[in-house]
């Protein structure tokens, strides 16, 4: 995971069953935390911001890569267009800047 940004675009993994996507997805990030080497960000967007409420399983792992010193980034845009600003527990609020000053610098591993 070294020298990678995880975009996370969903919040499933795969585009079968919603809910055997989401179990996929939570058991990415709770092996993506154990492992040693972390990634240098994460950074949410479309129906990614939703994995950073409580109303995702998700936004546990996430903050706890948050706390071992993961950016966890969310898309302004698409969070305001989920209207899911006062419900954002995890991570912090991000532009498209920032994604593509990320971008420009290190690989991108895409979710979805």
């Amino acid at each position: 995971m070294k020298n990678k940004v995880i975009l996370v675009s969903s919040d499933q993994l795969g585009a079968g069953d919603k809910e055997l996507g989401e179990t996929i997805l939570e058991t990415f990030f709770t092996l993506l935390k154990q492992r040693e080497e972390k990634p240098v960000a994460i950074f949410c967007m479309n129906r990614g911001v939703l994995t950073m409420t409580d109303e995702s399983l998700i936004s546990v792992h996430l903050r706890e890569l948050a706390d071992q010193g993961v950016p966890v980034l969310a898309c302004k845009t698409c969070v305001e267009y989920y209207k899911i600003q006062d419900q954002l527990t995890s991570g912090e609020l991000s532009s498209m800047n920032k994604f593509i000053e990320l971008a420009s610098k290190y690989d991108i591993l895409t979710i979805s």
